[in-house]
Order: structure tokens, then sequence, then C-alpha cells
């Protein structure tokens, strides 16, 4: 089946909450996790740059949230989660580089994001896409990607 890849819909918060749980309990390693606050995502849909993008097969496998700082000049990436039978398949790859050229787009020169420690297949991901580790936060690390803007 084919991956489609566009912006979430209102109606579908529900499934990316799902996929944020289980981002969360890979991550830890536990079941006793939080999903988002109620109503946490409708930023996302007002009228404003941020975005939720996601990835899609017979229902939702993946999204990216996308926050725009525009004044601070970056594109901070809040959250990745794909579906643990749908890893390995470049479709976080293929999201970070949306978010890359939606950042191009509206030409913001940069993305910044934190990446846990304890997630070393997601930080050598990251850094072969040319994100570097810019400052050490203790059990994570805010790593930066920039570009010139012409």
């Amino acid at each position: 089946m084919t991956t489609q890849f566009r912006d979430a819909k209102r109606s579908e918060v529900d499934r990316v909450n799902e996929l944020f749980v289980e981002m969360l309990r890979s991550i830890y390693h536990t079941e006793e996790v939080q999903g988002y606050e109620n109503g946490y995502l409708e930023r996302f849909f007002e009228d404003n740059e941020d975005r939720i993008l996601v990835a899609e097969e017979e229902e939702i496998v993946a999204f990216l949230s996308v926050q725009v700082y525009r004044q601070e000049g970056y594109i901070y990436l809040d959250d990745l989660s794909v579906s643990e039978k749908y890893r390995d398949r470049g479709i976080g790859t293929k999201l970070i580089s949306m978010a890359e050229a939606y950042a191009k787009e509206i030409r913001i020169p940069a993305i910044v994001f934190h990446v846990e420690k304890s997630n070393v297949r997601a930080h050598a991901l990251y850094t072969k896409l040319g994100y570097l580790d810019h400052e050490d936060q203790g059990t994570r690390i805010l790593m930066v990607k920039e570009w010139g803007m012409n």
C-alpha cells in the first residue's frame, strides 16, 4: 500500500494522541504515560502557521507536529511518532523532509527539536539528516539544522 502524506484534520486528533502515547511508551519503556492534555492539539487547527503532518495508509500511521516561531527564526518539531510496525520504511524521514520544505517555503532558516538521550536510534537518524547537537540538556539534546535564506 502507498503511504499518503498530508496535513492532519481536526477530526484525527484522537489517532494523533494514540500515536503520541505509543511513542512515549516506546521511549520510556513503561505503560504509565499520559497523552496530550485535553484541547492541546487544537492550536494546530487554528488560523496560524502551526501544522501536524501525517502519514496515512489504511489509517494514520505517523505524525509530526510543527510549531512556527517566526520572531525567533525557527520551526520547532515537537513530536514525531511512527507506529512500531511502520518503522524503518522512511516515513519519519519523509515527514521531517516535509517540515524542512515547509520551513523554506515560509522563509524560516532553521529547525530545532529535542531528542531524548535514551532514543539512540532517533539521534542517529537526525544526525544522518544533517542535524547537529546544539545543547546537552540533561536527559535530552537540543538539535538544530540551519540553512541560508536568500
